[in-house]
């Protein structure tokens, strides 16, 4: 498999996207956007801001659960991650986000059959 961004339509009609590793697994997760134009565009700030470590706010849940968010300079979440085991796995996984975003292509799910 290739790393890629999952466009995908939500019932409610907003947007959102899954960056996906070459393994198939999902390492970050949108917001809901109101237009496909807003997702792309997402998608393109995640690609810009995933190489700069200090755009990574490591975070722990209500549950002691570590997890991340990536913002873009202006200081908005774009990307959120899933909840990991331990601070270590947690840094595996921005470490997986700096290196797939950049290169990862787009595929638009938005318009398939659900």
């Amino acid at each position: 498999m290739e790393k890629k961004f999952e466009l995908k339509q939500a019932s409610n009609g907003q947007f959102h996207f899954n960056l996906k590793a070459g393994n198939g697994q999902v390492i970050l997760s949108s917001e809901m956007y109101t237009t496909k134009a807003a997702a792309l565009n997402g998608i393109t700030s995640v690609q810009k801001n995933a190489p700069h470590d200090n755009l990574y706010d490591r975070r722990k849940s209500k549950k002691e659960e570590p997890y991340f968010v990536l913002k873009a300079t202006n200081g908005q979440i774009i990307g959120k991650s899933e909840m990991y085991s331990s601070n270590s796995a947690m840094e595996n996984g921005i470490s997986s986000v700096k290196t797939n975003a950049p290169g990862a292509v787009v595929e638009d799910l938005s318009t398939a059959e659900q």
